[in-house]
């Protein structure tokens, strides 16, 4: 075999689990879950003990409400939201994200378009279950419930 055919067999043959990776798929969802930090908030309890968190409690909000100047939002549960959106209705309301804090936006639009489609895939194969988050404070309402306060930005 010459030299060029050989270069071009061992580059095909490199590139191939490469090419595997980025298709959408429910795995690669998960995996993008936990390094992105989506249980962080959107599963209770998960940032104390995420490797004892059962993924059957996964992404189903939580009531530790996150306060400041924005008022006190709630993270929301994926599970009731996603399996009732298509991909394409996902991924039209990630490349929009203006959620209030702590929800980091800028993540969710500039993740590539597959591993948005393999995140719904995964919580679509979740399921649905549990109950929706807590509706979002006013700035000056007091939370019921436990809160992480954030204090306000320095003044420019």
């Amino acid at each position: 075999m010459r030299k060029p055919h050989r270069l071009l067999l061992l580059t095909t043959l490199l590139a191939l689990p490469l090419s595997s990776l980025a298709d959408p798929s429910p795995e690669r969802g998960r995996y993008l879950l936990q390094i992105a930090g989506c249980n962080d908030c959107h599963t209770a309890g998960y940032l104390l003990a995420p490797d004892k968190t059962p993924e059957q409690a996964w992404l189903l909000g939580d009531t530790l409400g996150w306060s400041g100047p924005w008022g006190t939002t709630y993270a929301s549960n994926l599970r009731l939201i996603l399996p009732r959106l298509s991909e394409e209705q996902w991924l039209q309301l990630a490349r929009q994200a203006a959620y209030r804090p702590p929800m980091p936006n800028h993540a969710l639009r500039i993740m590539e378009e597959d591993d948005l489609r393999s995140i719904h895939r995964f919580v679509v194969q979740l399921g649905e279950a549990g109950q929706p988050a807590p509706a979002a404070l006013a700035p000056g309402q007091t939370p019921a419930g436990p809160a992480v306060l954030f204090p306000a930005p320095p003044a420019p």
